[in-house]
């Protein structure tokens, strides 16, 4: 039989070996503002307050005044006080860095420095790259923009910041053998520049995002979350269009996530307001309840 002391002892090893078991990843509920965009242009502070209401942690910003280092018509100290007073981080900001494919090379640093003046004075990790113009599409573009990636990616690490890009569809055309997705992959440096998937605009390309998170494991760090309407095949609500959120959700380790972020560019059932609230009623339901996958 086993001593009182030797099963208090293993009692003791089991428990503190139960402590240290690695636990579910928290992930917090966020927004891409420029879903509400003609809200925030009637009334900002309202809309702020309707969204930390309706259970938005984290908010991504778009729009960037790089001459005032300002958001939404407020420098970027006033803006980054009225989303702590309501409780609400940005760790990303989408920033026009796609204006930049054709000019210097100094002319974007300068841009860049800029996106770092504001990203800091909001508190943002994240400087995120959203888009290439449709003139720069083509494959020798788009190993300008790697190169240019490169080069910003490093200029955020420099002030303890990071790099993203931002996909849509246009990234997955076969062009004579070759796309864009697979260049920025390949030729754009993992330590210095991130992947922000978008759901929607992967689904729309018929791509599978399993594939592609195990192409370059741990770099997928945030997620726009948005969903294909079944019809029109335009957005529509979370949880209500053709996307199987629930199999994606099983590889946000294997991603590397760490942001999430609900959008919905139009298509509004009703509104934007009455919208995000069923696509974080969704979210919240049925992914962010789960935690992280294992």
């Amino acid at each position: 039989m086993i001593s009182r002391r030797s099963f208090i002892r293993q009692a003791g090893a089991y428990a503190s070996a139960v402590l240290v078991l690695p636990q579910p990843r928290r992930y917090k509920l966020g927004l891409q503002l420029y879903t509400v965009r003609a809200a925030m242009r009637q009334d900002l502070d309202g809309t702020l307050t309707r969204v930390a209401g309706i259970g938005y942690e984290e908010v991504e910003t778009y729009g960037f005044d790089p001459e005032g280092i300002r958001y939404y018509g407020l420098d970027a100290k006033a803006f980054a006080q009225r989303l702590n007073d309501l409780n609400l981080a940005t760790p990303s900001g989408h920033y026009d860095l796609n204006q930049y494919v054709n000019t210097s090379i100094d002319q974007l640093k300068r841009y860049m420095d800029r996106c770092i003046h504001g990203a800091r004075a909001l508190g943002q990790s994240y400087i995120t790259w959203p888009l290439i113009d449709p003139d720069s599409r083509t494959i020798d573009k788009f190993k300008a923009v790697a190169e240019r990636l490169n080069v910003v990616g490093e200029q955020a690490r420099s002030a303890k910041l990071q790099l993203a890009y931002h996909n849509h569809d246009f990234e997955f055309v076969d062009q004579n053998g070759t796309r864009g997705y697979d260049i920025i992959l390949k030729e754009t440096d993992p330590a210095l520049v991130k992947l922000q998937m978008d759901l929607y605009w992967v689904a729309r390309a018929s791509q599978t995002p399993h594939d592609l998170f195990r192409r370059a494991p741990g770099r997928f760090v945030m997620w726009h979350v948005k969903d294909v309407h079944p019809i029109s095949l335009d957005y529509t609500e979370v949880g209500n269009g053709t996307i199987d959120f629930t199999k994606i959700w099983l590889d946000a380790e294997l991603a590397g996530l760490k942001h999430l972020f609900v959008e919905q560019g139009g298509n509004f059932t009703h509104d934007p307001i009455r919208s995000i609230t069923v696509s974080a009623e969704y979210v919240k339901r049925v992914l962010l309840k789960q935690g992280a996958a294992k």
